[in-house]
């Protein structure tokens, strides 16, 4: 932290390129290889125009922006120098900086570095990375809502909210003596639990389905050989990724591709077709594709309603009872002689892959399903990622200990151990407690020069 440090921060070989430097001796460093202005004479949050020289020689012909503690990104003093985009220019003048009193910054390390003095919590960090990796427009939204501290807010008040409990705990425990303070039951303590645990519920449901927008729907394709798997998946995908033919057996291992449905990816994967079969190759495809049924989001059971029910696909049904599936009877432009009252208990669509519109049934249904325009219409107060999810998870497995302490009557100092956990693994989530090892692992994970 009492390093200067310098990196690129934009990809190399472009129009123009970015070289941040950060620290203590920012502005002074920068100012010994500039020519034209004493940088450290100007204001902060100016730019200017020179020459980056080594020496005699001239470099580059730059502009310098100069911005001065504490009103920077990582709360220290930053000079951004804008240069032409060549590889050799670029790296030139980050290695006259490395001479002197500059290292080369570590992954991250800005980003972590407004971390640790406080500009940002490790929710909004996390964001500053999900915002370099987006893959769609929701999981923007989701990002740029969570570097503005929506998310953050949302578990800022639920540790306030805990910590007047603790506190009122703790004033009992401490001073039972004194008459005016007033005295707290687990019959008071009961209904505040039980509002915080409800909040705390309904946050993890919206950072599950949060998830879904930012990462997409794992989605699997299942069936005996030729219901119309593979074709299903080239009218998702608009283009002929797999290979469809009326020989049984053609789909042998997975074939993949990802669609943007009403701003929210499908990854979809169609398998080989269940059946067995003395063809080995063929069998490892239908191995696997059982494997992946219970690590997926969705599962679509394609049947062919142009015919009855077959020991293959009895045998889906069943492996795929308790997952969160769709029954799609394909071929509905031909006579159904499918028996649709075998699924009542199940999410059924009928389909057919004959025309550009024929699978739209199946992309209303996935969107009822999976609340599309409820998520997207929400504030985008998700947490984005899942150790996250899992933090908030184990701060209400702590707080579902102390409520059941409560109504069981048990001391009130045990019931104060798991409400006090409840709040630390909160705190976890944004970085009120933290280990070194932990921001080590997450910031290695930026790109160097963020």
């Amino acid at each position: 932290m009492e390093d200067t440090i310098a990196a690129i921060s934009t990809a190399l070989g472009g129009a123009i390129s970015i070289i941040r430097i950060s620290g203590s001796k920012a502005i002074e460093e920068v100012n010994n290889i500039f020519s034209q202005t004493d940088l450290t004479k100007v204001k902060s949050h100016t730019v200017h125009y020179g020459y980056i020289v080594d020496k005699d020689e001239i470099i580059d012909e730059v502009l310098v922006t100069i911005m001065k503690s504490p009103r920077t990104y990582t709360v220290e003093d930053v000079v951004e120098i804008n240069c032409h985009g060549g590889i050799a220019t670029t790296t030139k003048i980050l290695n006259l900086l490395l001479k002197n009193n500059v290292r080369l910054a570590e992954p991250g390390e800005f980003t972590k570095r407004a971390f640790l003095n406080g500009r940002i919590d490790l929710i909004e960090a996390e964001s500053v990375m999900d915002l370099i990796t987006v893959k769609n427009d929701e999981a923007r939204k989701i990002a740029i809502s969570n570097l503005r501290g929506k998310s953050s807010d949302e578990i800022k008040q639920l540790r306030d909210k805990i910590l007047q409990i603790l506190a009122n705990i703790e004033v009992n425990i401490d001073y039972p003596e004194y008459e005016d303070i007033e005295v707290i039951t687990t019959n008071d303590l009961l209904p505040k639990i039980k509002k915080i645990i409800e909040e705390m519920q309904l946050l993890i449901e919206n950072s599950q389905n949060g998830q879904l927008l930012k990462e997409g729907i794992k989605t699997l394709i299942v069936g005996k050989p030729n219901v119309g798997k593979s074709s299903i998946l080239n009218r998702f995908l608009k283009e002929d990724k797999a290979i469809v033919t009326d020989i049984a057996g053609t789909t042998r291992d997975i074939v993949e591709g990802t669609v943007n449905l009403n701003g929210i990816l499908l990854n979809i994967i169609d398998t080989a077709g269940i059946r067995n079969t003395d063809d080995i190759v063929e069998q490892i495809g239908v191995n696997k594709a059982l494997s992946l049924i219970d690590d997926v989001d969705l599962v679509l059971v394609v049947l062919n309603g142009n015919e009855s029910l077959t020991d293959e696909d009895k045998i889906i049904l069943e492996k795929t009872k308790k997952t969160k599936s769709i029954v799609v009877i394909n071929k509905n432009d031909l006579k159904l002689k499918i028996d649709k009252s075998l699924f009542k208990n199940r999410n059924v669509v009928e389909i057919n892959t004959k025309t550009t519109t024929g699978i739209k049934p199946l992309e209303q249904k996935i969107s009822k399903l999976f609340n599309m325009e409820k998520i997207k219409d929400s504030e985008y107060k998700y947490l984005s990622n899942i150790k996250q999810i899992s933090l908030l998870q184990e701060a209400l497995v702590s707080l579902n200990n102390a409520k059941k302490g409560m109504i069981e009557k048990e001391p009130i100092d045990m019931i104060e151990l798991d409400i006090k956990q409840g709040w630390e693994k909160l705190g976890e989530i944004i970085g009120e407690t933290y280990s070194e090892e932990l921001l080590d692992k997450l910031f290695s994970e930026f790109c160097v020069g963020k």
